[in-house]
């Protein structure tokens, strides 16, 4: 069977970002002082620079600003320095792992579970095919188990045919996490690799990954996620040529002179994860707060089941105490404890990993914050598997949203920031998590401030002297300059830009969880979806159309009705609008891509869905 990605299936992985001490150095000293200049211009405008005429307007913004520069702190904690974890040996056996002199050796035993529902037998095939060519130096007991919630016998027939274990069940409770939790209980390897149906583990990963594990408090390694399928797009001045002939191509030549290569049509979703894995996680191994993000992560089971049976026994004496409360006699409310105890351990189900959309972030809490265990995490730098990105808009949605609203329902239904004994950098890093999800509230005030401005003709600022450009420029100038060294080799535009335009997607998400909705499952479709997508990012559409509307109608004024006291506002404004602009046309050009866009005409479309196959729907898993 062709798949669409079959192409690009000899591609290679990027390396890690080399490690510079002198960029490192450079970006702390500068992002030092651009927080100072940040706090001398945050300070500025609550105590001299609000239009009290337009209180309404001004608080909002300056509210909105002051949340954002909380936020540019803790990004700042975040990313402060990178202190890899050494790699060590693989070890030989079991006895290399554990803290304990007496236990005998022997190869350490390994479950790769590869959790599936819908996807297509073939996909996982290749799945399977790749997890059966992992190579390891020494002795090792490894087996392969596909997880199966959709109880296809179509599936189990793979499985028979690679030789491989299938595993099911009766139901789907608990989705992701209680299909995990069922093969725990079926299986009794040392470590676990999860992977989904798309993961493809490259040979290499045992070996390059296990030697962490040498030192017993490690309780899971996260590898990056590499989506081996996203478009390569095309040079500018291609991409011109098609719609400008020979001026395009020399316009296209002359901005790569000036800023280097640009290629359009390269990862339209955004789906790169370099930004996230090799800057935002990687970083976070100095505070030992790396969470484990799902697929292409190994975990130690003795930590996964001591954090499953110390929340099993809590849930347990939380409950008989509030059962008991009532009953005034010590003696017989003992009893009924002991009674009431001794049922509830027969009836209670030991989780694993916790019922949840987000069971992965969520498992990794848990672990950090164990009061009795100090188990820390790893982010392994260098990638190991490479799996597929989403290939539409919708499926894009689906994944974010997902992302989004599991992080949040943590957040507000069950805050670790104030439980366990995390240490407080954890603390810091998790709630830079959860900070960045809240942005939706401010970073909505940022794009309809300028239409608002323009619009009204009234002015959040008292007024745009000189005295505010002396605030703001330095803080904002230096701002950019130390996140230039801060994220040396990566390109942050692009996340600087979906940071804003992600606005509507984590408002509907952070809507759910405040209405007490359930974010449901729901497993990111590994097809490209057919329809149309500009429903999606109507939200996007109309920022560029009020501010495009708020530029022409705020000209007109200045210019044609001679309202040039507004000059200056005119032109913060006209700056900023375009600013927003340019970060909402990623998304909207994404609602419009096809896989044909990174193809030369004369070549046959490479981003096809699998041949004679339609389109999966979303699930409900």
């Amino acid at each position: 069977m062709a798949f669409y990605f079959e192409p690009f299936e000899n591609r290679k992985p990027p390396e890690p970002l080399p490690y510079r001490p002198g960029i490192e150095l450079l970006w702390q000293f500068l992002i030092v002082v651009a927080l100072v200049f940040g706090a001398r211009y945050i300070y500025w405008r609550w105590d001299a620079s609000l239009n009290v005429d337009a209180l309404w307007f001004a608080v909002p913004l300056a509210l909105a600003e002051t949340l954002a520069y909380i936020g540019l702190i803790l990004f700042t904690v975040n990313l402060w320095q990178t202190r890899d974890y050494p790699m060590l040996p693989a070890p030989g056996g079991i006895a290399e792992c554990v803290d304990e002199p007496d236990m005998p050796d022997r190869p350490v035993a390994i479950d790769i579970f590869i959790t599936t529902y819908n996807e297509d037998e073939e996909l996982v095939r290749l799945t399977i095919s790749d997890a059966k060519a992992v190579c390891y130096p020494h002795s090792i007991d490894m087996h392969i188990h596909v997880l199966d919630d959709g109880r296809r016998a179509s599936m189990r027939q793979v499985c028979d045919e690679e030789g491989i274990n299938y595993i099911t069940r009766s139901n789907n409770i608990g989705f992701k996490a209680g299909n995990l939790r069922n093969a725990m209980e079926q299986t009794g390897g040392d470590f676990i690799v999860i992977c989904d149906a798309d993961t493809r583990l490259f040979p290499s990963i045992l070996e390059n990954t296990l030697g962490y594990f040498r030192d017993p408090d490690v309780a899971w390694v996260q590898t990056p996620q590499w989506f081996f399928d996203l478009p390569q797009g095309r040079a500018l001045p291609d991409w011109l040529a098609r719609y400008a002939g020979t001026p395009g191509r020399w316009l296209g030549r002359a901005v790569e002179t000036i800023a280097g290569p640009v290629r359009m049509g390269y990862d339209p979703f955004v789906s790169e994860p370099q930004m996230f894995y090799d800057l935002i996680l990687r970083r976070r191994n100095a505070a030992n707060a790396a969470f484990c993000c799902g697929a292409a992560s190994i975990h130690r089971r003795e930590a996964v089941m001591q954090a499953a049976l110390r929340a099993y026994s809590q849930a347990i004496d939380s409950e008989v105490q509030r059962l008991s409360a009532d009953i005034k006699d010590a003696q017989t409310r003992k009893d009924f404890q002991e009674a009431l105890q001794g049922q509830m351990v027969l009836e209670t189900e030991l989780t694993p990993y916790k019922f949840h959309v987000s069971e992965d972030i969520y498992t990794s809490i848990v672990l950090h914050a164990d009061p009795a265990r100090r188990w820390k995490s790893v982010l392994h730098p260098k990638i190991e598997s490479k799996m597929l990105s989403p290939q539409d808009l919708l499926s894009w949605t689906i994944q974010r949203f997902k992302y989004a609203g599991g992080t949040l329902d943590i957040m507000l239904r069950d805050n670790p920031l104030f439980k366990g004994s995390m240490t407080v950098r954890q603390r810091i890093m998790y709630l830079s998590t959860f900070w960045s999800y809240l942005g939706c509230l401010w970073n909505f005030v940022f794009l309809i401030a300028p239409i608002i401005a323009m619009f009204t003709s009234v002015s959040p600022v008292a007024a745009y002297s000189m005295d505010f450009y002396l605030h703001f420029l330095p803080f904002i100038l230096l701002n950019e300059l130390a996140f230039m060294f801060g994220t040396w080799g990566i390109n942050a535009w692009d996340g600087k830009a979906s940071y804003l335009s992600f606005f509507a997607i984590n408002f509907s998400a952070l809507s759910t969880v405040l209405k007490g909705e359930k974010i449901k499952f729901h497993v990111t479709p590994k097809e490209r979806q057919e329809g149309n997508f500009l429903p999606l990012v109507m939200p996007q559409i109309a920022i560029v159309a009020l501010t495009l509307l708020g530029i022409v109608y705020s000209a007109w004024r200045v210019f044609l009705q001679g309202q040039v006291q507004d000059m200056p506002m005119f032109i913060v404004n006209l700056f900023w609008g375009t600013n927003n602009i340019f970060c909402m046309l990623p998304m909207i050009r994404a609602a419009l891509w096809t896989p044909a866009d990174e193809e030369p005409p004369d070549k046959e479309p490479a981003g096809k869905v699998l041949a004679n196959a339609s389109p999966s729907t979303p699930s409900a898993y």
